[in-house]
């Protein structure tokens, strides 16, 4: 019996948003108002297609925003706690579920070596075309009300656990570590074994907060954190069971 560990990427794994950290690669590190503006809520991936367009446009190559994400700094604690979940992968399975793109997240696993440590990344398709433009597809289409339409990471955790289950994998517990209100639809999917560990002082911990005020609590429990480390003692309790 493993456990299964999903992870957010921005603002968890990293102590940053992707997507905005690439805007330090556009002239004067900003992008002009009328892009900036020209965003709908839960249209993020559409818009960061244009962010892209723009940024070619204005002679912004791949190996100079490869080199701007690799600069990303990782949250507090996280190059640790990757490195004893990659010590003691015979008792964890690891996966990303993501709102950035496969582009960002493979380089800045990559250049920190921790690739290996993830099972698999569920985000968002991109690729360089062969003009130099990094286009970004949507994940998935699903029916949520919820979330944005690019992507609802319950759909994704449930289906994961389906073919697990199909491939005689079950899990003694699954502890969802994340920080933003798109991570509270898969958290909703947890049963009572299981684990919610929201980032301290982020959307993902108001909303949960929110619902147990609201008498409305979800079914598994919740252990907040504010640096990686708190997660690896959690996780060290889990491996002692």
């Amino acid at each position: 019996m493993k456990f299964l560990l999903v992870f957010d990427f921005d603002h968890t794994i990293i102590d940053e948003n992707s997507d905005t950290w690439i805007v330090k690669c556009a002239p004067k590190q900003k992008l002009p108002n009328g892009l900036r503006n020209s965003y709908q809520p839960g249209h993020w991936t559409e818009y960061m297609g244009r962010v892209f367009v723009y940024l070619r446009e204005n002679g912004v190559k791949e190996d100079e925003m490869k080199r701007t994400m690799t600069t990303i700094p990782f949250t507090a604690g996280m190059v640790d706690l990757l490195g004893f979940i990659d010590n003691n992968k015979e008792l964890f399975d690891c996966i990303i579920v993501s709102d950035s793109n496969a582009v960002f997240i493979d380089w800045i696993l990559k250049a920190a070596d921790f690739r290996k440590v993830f099972d698999e990344v569920f985000t968002n398709p991109a690729a360089f075309s062969s003009t130099g433009y990094l286009t970004v597809q949507n994940f998935h289409s699903h029916h949520c009300a919820k979330c944005p339409e690019n992507l609802c990471k319950r759909k994704v955790l449930k289906e994961f656990i389906d073919k697990q289950l199909e491939q005689g994998v079950c899990y003694a517990r699954i502890v969802y570590i994340g920080d933003g209100g798109n991570d509270l639809c898969p958290v909703t999917f947890l049963k009572k074994d299981d684990i919610a560990m929201p980032r301290q002082g982020y959307t993902l911990e108001k909303k949960l907060s929110q619902l147990a005020q609201d008498l409305d609590p979800v079914e598994c429990s919740v252990l907040v954190w504010s640096s990686a480390t708190d997660i690896m003692s959690y996780l060290k309790l889990l491996t002692q069971e």
